[in-house]
């Protein structure tokens, strides 16, 4: 186990190059300037060309070695060059916080509902609960996060008159924009879990278990259960990273003062420092979640090597 985490952990550093690399040649051959304005009004051409200067915006090597120092060494993100009185450091300590709350709380919910729907299902296969449990799951794959997270702001904020719209004060108001992240997670959790649970209640372990006269309960809890779950454990941590990270939608859709708004002004404005800080900062939550997922990969089945 320590092994696996220290070789992770060797390998994070190369990992995140690589992505900073990436991200910065794309960023940088996005179309405009990141110094001209919303309106379009370029300032005089010899301020223009200091501003360019000042921030090593009109030589790419220097800007990406400047940038790459400063991360390494001091943990600085950089000015905002969309947000001129705060820093990337700034807007990601207020934001950051929000995106991960919502993502987090997505993936209990998904895990809840998904878990329930799958084992629910492969208890029955081929009946009419397990037809509608996989209609769900179509359904929830299908659809996009806006289009639930629309309809559900329609159905109880507007007209039920339940819940705020807009809104980010307490926990309430999290319930429906994680819901709705939550949907498509949570469909594929269930079609993992019902394949998983279906092999599992099939196997000679639990055909001995119930040979044994041990209470259905338990040998679907404990001995079934455990195993089925592997393939879910394995995508909890992409699907964790990508509800913290890709919630940018479903932020829009309700107004939520995450990560995601100020991402895509960044990338609308070629703010580079807030690009390049923001996929820095949601690669590392990627490849920690990935880690963490793979030590409890190996904590519930100690055969996997």
């Amino acid at each position: 186990m320590t092994g696996l985490i220290l070789r992770r952990l060797a390998q994070a550093p190369l990992i995140l190059l690589v992505i900073y690399t990436v991200t910065f040649l794309l960023a940088w051959a996005l179309p405009g300037s990141a110094v001209i304005r919303d309106e379009g009004r370029a300032p005089p051409p010899e301020v223009l060309a200091a501003m360019e200067a000042r921030y090593n915006l009109d030589n790419p090597v220097a800007f990406y070695f400047g940038y790459l120092r400063g991360v390494v060494t001091r943990f600085d993100f950089g000015p905002s060059l969309r947000y001129p009185d705060w820093t990337v450091n700034e807007i990601l300590s207020g934001a950051l916080p929000v995106s991960i709350t919502l993502g987090l709380a997505a993936i209990v919910i998904a895990l809840f509902i998904g878990s329930a729907a799958g084992v629910a299902g492969a208890l029955r296969p081929g009946s009419a609960l397990d037809a509608f449990t996989l209609t769900l799951a179509l359904v929830g794959v299908s659809l996009p996060t806006f289009v639930i997270g629309a309809a559900l702001l329609l159905v109880f904020p507007v007209w039920l008159g339940w819940g705020r719209v807009g809104a980010w004060q307490d926990a309430s108001d999290a319930l429906l924009p994680a819901f709705a992240l939550s949907l498509p997670f949570a469909a594929y959790i269930a079609r993992l879990t019902r394949m998983g649970m279906i092999e599992a209640l099939d196997s000679d372990y639990v055909r001995t278990a119930r040979a044994k006269g041990l209470p259905e309960r338990t040998v679907i809890l404990r001995h079934a259960l455990p195993n089925a779950f592997l393939p879910t454990l394995s995508y909890l941590g992409p699907a964790a990273a990508a509800a913290m990270t890709g919630s940018f939608v479903v932020e829009k859709v309700f107004n939520i003062p995450g990560v995601g708004q100020h991402f895509v002004n960044g990338v609308l404005n070629k703010d580079l420092f807030l690009i390049m800080g923001v996929v820095l900062v949601y690669a590392t939550i990627l490849i920690a979640m990935n880690l963490v997922v793979d030590v409890l990969y190996r904590w519930v089945d100690p055969r996997i090597a």
